[in-house]
């Protein structure tokens, strides 16, 4: 055997490739804010529902601080309210995220084309 030989594999000189550049992947960390904003453009019922529901609990609160039962009541019901659309914001939002997926999943499934795209046999 030759000394000389190099190792067949040198971990710190990686194989060169032709046509291709390894290059570091790197991933955006989102932050709270761009993930509040991205999520608020995919439903934005949920927001609205939830800034709904704390203003009219506010509202209620202040209003039974006031000495207004009945206003102060009203106000609780239609906090009631107001959370069961937020609530069912976020059912309509998770059942048109599972269909999606389902549906996307069926497409690769299937191999769904057009009748163009159909190779001839």
């Amino acid at each position: 055997m030759a000394q000389n030989t190099p190792p067949p594999f040198d971990p710190n000189r990686p194989p060169v490739i032709e046509g291709f550049t390894p290059t570091a992947l790197q991933y955006h960390q989102e932050t709270f804010g761009e993930k509040f904003l991205r999520k608020t453009r995919d439903n934005p019922f949920v927001p609205i529902g939830c800034l709904g529901t704390a203003g009219i609990l506010a509202y209620g609160l202040i209003c039974f601080k006031k000495g207004n039962t009945h206003q102060s009541q009203i106000m609780m019901r239609a906090r009631v309210l107001a959370q069961g659309f937020t609530v069912a914001a976020l059912v309509v939002v998770q059942y048109k995220s599972s269909r999606r997926s389902v549906l996307l999943q069926a497409d690769v499934i299937l191999d769904v084309r057009k009748p163009e795209e159909v190779p001839p046999n």
